[in-house]
């Protein structure tokens, strides 16, 4: 598959901000959780709970960023993409209706998630066709 400009940009973006954000957690869930006004303690449970699925979040990241340059993997980097992206503020929205509003942090990652999503949308509106990806 091969891909144009914009989904190219499209895949380093997302894919550099779910290194980011996956590799924060993985190595300094206090640092990264404390910028949300969160204290995490030192509950092995919670911080396992925490770093796993932040390590999924990272490997999806690299598979981003490998779809970029290796087009037998740009498929899936892009079905990655659109996947984490949408999850991230679908979820998030979930926990407005639910659970009120969050701190202000909180809502910042959220218009960021939103602002990448739409960029996915965008980049990859000509793929999108009867919710598969075409080549």
């Amino acid at each position: 598959m091969t891909l144009n400009t914009l989904e190219k940009i499209t895949l380093c973006i997302s894919g550099l901000t779910a290194i980011g954000i996956g590799g924060m957690i993985m190595l300094s869930p206090h640092v990264f959780y404390a910028s949300y006004g969160i204290i995490l303690g030192e509950n092995p449970s919670l911080l396992s709970e925490l770093r796993a699925p932040a390590a999924g979040l990272t490997t999806l990241g690299i598979l981003m960023l490998l779809g970029i340059w290796r087009s037998a993997l740009a498929q899936l980097a892009v079905a990655s993409t659109l996947i984490v992206f949408l999850a991230f503020p679908a979820g998030r929205f979930i926990g407005l209706a639910v659970d009120g509003i969050p701190s202000s942090g909180i809502i910042g990652a959220l218009l960021l998630e939103i602002a990448i999503a739409a960029l996915c949308l965008f980049a990859f509106r000509k793929r999108l066709v009867g919710g598969s990806i075409k080549p």
